[in-house]
């Protein structure tokens, strides 16, 4: 509940389909591209805001000169800080020169982003590595401009070190063990050798050197390249990219875990992680806006002709359903319509909690992230009342007065906002005391609303996967007000495992789920299952990730989801609070009836779609066994 849990990031490919002229005299600036790359990125914020980088490609550039440019930035508000850069070369010219912003071919030619093609990305820092040598993104470069490689991608492998170990076979040093490099030198090797096949092709038909580049250009199947090197990984991706002579793509794994759309006109392609960004930037239709499916490559050539290809076997479509529920952006229709549902969906549990009594009950919710599942619980409670003064008339028979209709038509849910996030916490307070004292702070409180001693408060959000701000901020805040009972209803399942795909959620130690389950084993004198997890997940460490099953399932089998959730709000009341504290979570069932197309529930059952998934699993439980505060894929 108010967490920073952090996404890994958000990608946008740009191509111009026309002359830059054409975009001057149609829509009054040669910066066209750039500025739809700076709106893209700006409404998918929600995805990275610890770093940004975007890249620029100009098309047919002579020998000579510049043509494939980055820029990247750490800084507080990166995206602004990029494009900051950027625009103030554009205001010198402005100032100085200001005939030149009305000069396609100049501006081409002597600004760095001012191109056809480009690719932006927006990353979150994870395990303390917020450095611009984090940043998307990632150059390869080489004299053939066929073999000159940039991308930008959305992913967590998690066989990395099979992968590394399969660049030493084939004579390669890589320079670092990390996925992002692991998979720009495994693009870069495969890449190398389409175009000396077609190198030596054209070199045995007679074709002069000079003669083969722009034959390269022309015939090189992009396709191949991504099926070669992405033959063994293991993992969730998107991943953007560029060659030097003017090809592009966008891939997408083979099961759809990480999301990516595309859009194209006569004018522009572009392609994106979030559909209502491409919306809100081009203001077309929902069904305008195609999703990239699983297993397939979007790719545009240098001509501007574009396809989608398959480049590995799509398999069981399992797209992230928490992603759905907690990261992208609520504005796009399918996810609000989801996240109502699920609000509307738990109506059932949470009134079961306040006994039905709509009088001394309070529904409110928190953060603001919230509020589309609250609405949908609000029309969820609306539909329950209005069922239930129906049936009252009904009992009625006839038998009306005033009085009686007056105490039936009083039933309705009492909706209030209760909590306001009012301070930011700053990291420079280290002291714990002070710290849990801001922390206890965040949020300010609507005063005067709540009836002392008689109220329930119901309070809705997207999520509780750690329950720190839940104890040290939010129960407390809440108790301020003098409320009987508190009762904080997740959105979302019980998160119980980790992910390896994206999201910065891989310490089963972090979950509250978890660490109820374990105090549960402990109290129930069932201290050996958490032995014999420990044990199996020991025995499969070194097989092959297609041989390991996740053992961390038996830590929670012996517990109803409900004896679990008691046992979470147990944990998560301060000793200081006097309301009675329960916790109502969404169940699988409901989940998958509300996200339908999006049933990657992995954190929440364990049902992880690769096989690395397991692996990860095990190796975060034996972390937490051996006291590892590391990584574990």
């Amino acid at each position: 509940m108010g967490e920073p849990i952090k996404h890994e990031c958000g990608i946008v490919l740009v191509r111009l389909l026309k002359p830059l002229e054409y975009y001057l005299s149609h829509y009054g600036s040669v910066l066209y591209g750039l500025d739809k790359l700076y709106l893209l990125m700006e409404k998918q914020h929600n995805r990275g805001q610890d770093g940004a980088g975007i890249g620029c490609l100009k098309l047919d550039a002579c020998p000579g000169t510049r043509y494939m440019t980055r820029m990247r930035s750490c800084e507080s508000n990166p995206i602004l800080d990029i494009f900051n850069k950027i625009h103030d070369k554009l205001e010198a010219i402005s100032k100085f020169n200001p005939e030149r912003l009305k000069d396609a071919n100049w501006l081409k030619s002597n600004l760095d982003f001012v191109g056809e093609l480009y690719i932006g990305h927006l990353r979150y820092g994870t395990f303390g590595r917020n450095s611009i040598k984090n940043c998307h993104p990632i150059p390869r470069q080489n004299n053939w401009m066929s073999k000159n490689l940039m991308i930008a991608g959305n992913f967590n492998l998690t066989n990395v070190d099979e992968l590394f170990d399969s660049l030493l076979d084939i004579g390669q040093h890589p320079k670092e063990t990390t996925d992002t490099v692991t998979i720009l030198e495994k693009f870069g090797h495969f890449l190398d050798d389409e175009n000396e096949i077609l190198y030596r092709k054209y070199k045995r038909q007679g074709y002069s050197k000079k003669e083969i580049s722009p034959l390269i250009a022309r015939d090189i199947k992009i396709e191949n390249v991504l099926r070669k090197s992405s033959k063994y990984w293991d993992g969730g991706y998107v991943i953007a990219g560029m060659i030097g002579h003017g090809d592009s793509f966008i891939m997408r794994d083979s099961n759809g875990i990480r999301p990516a759309y595309y859009y194209k006109n006569d004018d522009i392609i572009i392609a994106a992680s979030e559909r209502p960004a491409i919306q809100t930037a081009f203001n077309v239709p929902i069904d305008a806006i195609k999703e990239l499916s699983p297993g397939k490559a979007f790719i545009v050539k240098k001509d501007g002709s574009s396809y989608e290809k398959s480049f590995i076997r799509s398999k069981k479509k399992k797209s992230c359903s928490f992603e759905r529920i907690y990261f992208s952006r609520g504005s796009d229709a399918s996810i609000y319509k989801e996240r109502k549902t699920l609000g509307k969906q738990i109506v059932p549990a949470v009134l079961k909690k306040v006994n039905y009594d709509f009088k001394n009950t309070i529904f409110s919710y928190v953060p603001n992230t919230a509020i589309s599942a609250y609405k949908g619980m609000i029309e969820g409670l609306y539909e329950y009342c209005d069922k239930a003064k129906a049936d009252k008339i009904f009992e009625l028979k006839g038998n009306f007065s005033k009085e009686k209709l007056d105490e039936i038509f009083s039933l309705k849910p009492r909706t209030e906002q209760i909590a306001v996030k009012d301070v930011k916490l700053r990291t420079f307070i280290t002291e714990d005391k002070k710290r849990d004292d801001l922390v206890a702070h965040v949020y300010d409180v609507t005063y005067g609303v709540v009836k002392e001693g008689k109220d329930n408060l119901v309070i809705i959000d997207d999520s509780i996967v750690r329950g720190t701000t839940l104890k040290q901020s939010i129960l407390k805040m809440l108790d301020r007000l003098g409320p009987k009972k508190i009762v904080i209803v997740s959105s979302a399942p019980q998160v119980r495992y980790p992910d390896c795909y994206g999201i910065d959620m891989a310490k089963l130690s972090e979950f509250i789920a978890f660490r109820a389950a374990i105090e549960l084993l402990k109290e129930k004198q069932n201290s050996n299952v958490i032995n014999e997890v420990y044990n199996l997940c020991k025995q499969q460490e070194k097989l092959s990730k297609e041989k390991v099953q996740n053992h961390v399932k038996k830590i929670y089998k012996p517990f109803t989801a409900d004896q679990i959730s008691k046992k979470i709000a147990e944990i998560v009341k301060p000793k200081d609070i006097k309301a009675e504290v329960e916790i109502v979570y969404q169940t699988i069932e409901d989940l998958h009836t509300a996200c339908p197309d999006n049933t990657g529930d992995w954190y929440f059952t364990g049902d992880y779609p690769t096989p690395g998934g397991n692996k990860v699993v095990n190796n975060s439980f034996i972390n937490f066994i051996e006291g590892k505060n590391i990584r574990s894929y």
